[in-house]
């Protein structure tokens, strides 16, 4: 076990577009999406203890809906700690909790993806991305794109990934003030659910959408209307099953510009799009 504590960013991500395909026997929906990972998200930290103890703190703008006792990030631990022989190991973990919860952004898988890839070198476990990625895919169909690390096309329930480099992007993303319930989406009957698989260059060309998107803007009235909102300064959707939405700006200052609009029954940042994580 290394004697170093471990910083990272735990990324948000978007969903460029989100079309689900089809539906699985074992109550899963299959999909099509591209995920933009962002410079922007919750900052871990994670640090040695030999007592065999797993602690979590957090702070930061939406930690107080954060429950401390039971969340993606102690699972993650717990089912990384199952593998290990060693049963002093634990990690003093520390969490600046930036993103909110129900947000479409992956903030609790992206957790859970820093969670596993920092407490494997922090106990020299040695295990690689694609174990991690089998491990991950249990906690949610999301933490497996960021236990790879990479913007990708995804298919399956988002576990087929192909890395993609979408260049320098700047985006405006806007969260009203609710939480999306995922189960609550996916099990409305209107959803869409036979969309045809397309292509990259289907995407390119703007034959995309978000099959979610009609149905959460029916149940969730703010969603709808931050949706409106943003759509004055650019192409405006929905990322996941929402809450947040986002717009592709030319550069920062006229994202800012929009921003400085942000009604005031939304919470909003600027990031940029990136690549690949730095680990």
């Amino acid at each position: 076990m290394t004697n170093d504590a471990i910083h990272c960013l735990a990324p948000a991500k978007l969903n460029l577009f989100l079309h689900i395909t089809g539906k699985r026997p074992d109550g899963y929906h299959d999909l099509q999406t591209l995920f933009q990972l962002l410079d922007y998200g919750d900052e871990l930290s994670f640090s040695p203890n030999t007592a065999g103890l797993l602690s979590l703190s957090a702070h930061g703008p939406t930690a107080s809906a954060m429950p401390l006792d039971d969340n993606l990030i102690l699972r993650a631990a717990k089912l990384l700690r199952a593998k290990c022989v060693d049963e002093s190991l634990g990690a003093d973990i520390l969490i600046n909790k930036r993103l909110p919860a129900g947000a479409g952004l992956g903030g609790g898988s992206s957790d859970a993806a820093a969670t596993l890839v920092s407490l494997n070198r922090l106990w020299d476990l040695g295990l690689s991305n694609a174990q991690l990625c089998e491990l991950g895919i249990t906690l949610g169909a999301d933490v497996p794109v960021f236990v790879h690390g990479h913007s990708a096309w995804a298919e399956g329930v988002g576990e087929k990934l192909t890395d993609v480099s979408l260049g320098e992007r700047h985006y405006l993303v806007a969260t009203p003030n609710c939480s999306v319930s995922t189960a609550e989406i996916f099990a409305e009957p209107d959803l869409t659910r036979n969309t045809q698989a397309i292509k990259m260059r289907d995407f390119l060309m703007g034959k995309s959408r978000n099959d979610c998107e009609a149905v959460t803007r029916r149940l969730y009235p703010p969603v709808a209307a931050t949706i409106d909102w943003l759509a004055q300064f650019a192409s405006a959707r929905m990322t996941g099953t929402g809450a947040s939405v986002f717009a592709e700006f030319d550069d920062s200052d006229a994202a800012q510009a929009a921003l400085s609009e942000l009604p005031d029954y939304c919470t909003g940042f600027i990031a940029r799009g990136i690549d690949e994580i730095a680990r």
